[in-house]
């Protein structure tokens, strides 16, 4: 299965506790360096994007082998769509993405554990190995500490690139404007770059 993930920063739920991680991260570092060098509360909201313990799912995209790239969107229900994904993934033995280890995979398991939908299998994080994860990033650098886009990779390797609309910056605007099939897209071409991306690097192609 090759998959993207797109997310959001946390819900309104989740705000009161945020607010409350908030102040206690500016009191520990006015406490240790006297001064007030800490994102606003709006932009520390707008970083849960990248963290499963707060941040949300919008969609998921995937490809089986060479099928068709779908997408799983459930804006108003997360777990439903983490259901759907796991019936999916269920018969899979390789996932393929661009930084899956420590973001999608990362991020669909943590929302898993949150919404309670239990995985039909150990999910297995190790590093330095390519199954059941290849991660295109870490095998493109081959592990260095180089975080290198999903775009690089691609033009690097004569593969047009997937950001030519919107890119992941401009994800959550996308979403208040109310464009979630430009997202769904923008999901979709990033999951066929990173199979093409795969298909070079493994010389299959």
């Amino acid at each position: 299965m090759f998959l993207d993930i797109e997310t959001l920063p946390a819900g309104e739920e989740n705000h009161g506790a945020l607010k409350y991680l908030h102040a206690k991260r500016l009191a520990k570092k006015n406490k240790k360096e006297g001064c007030d060098e800490v994102k606003d509360f709006e932009q520390y909201l707008l970083g849960t994007s990248f963290d499963g313990s707060f941040g949300r799912i919008l969609c998921i995209g995937y490809a089986l082998d060479d099928g068709p790239v779908e997408c799983l969107c459930e804006p108003d229900d997360e777990p439903k769509m983490i259901r759907d994904f796991w019936e999916l993934a269920k018969d899979c033995d390789l996932f393929i993405g661009h930084n899956i280890l420590d973001f999608d995979m990362r991020f669909i398991y943590q929302r898993s554990i949150i919404n309670r939908v239990k995985p039909p299998f150990e999910l297995n994080f190790a590093r330095y190995r390519n199954s059941p994860m290849f991660d295109t990033m870490k095998e493109w650098t081959k592990w260095s500490q180089n975080n290198i886009g999903l775009e690089h990779v691609a033009l690097a390797l004569g593969i047009p690139t997937p950001k030519d609309g919107i890119d992941g910056s401009q994800v959550y605007e996308t979403f208040k404007a109310g464009k979630v099939d430009e997202i769904v897209e923008y999901c979709k071409k990033d999951v066929d770059t990173t199979r093409a991306i795969y298909r070079r690097m493994t010389f299959s192609q």
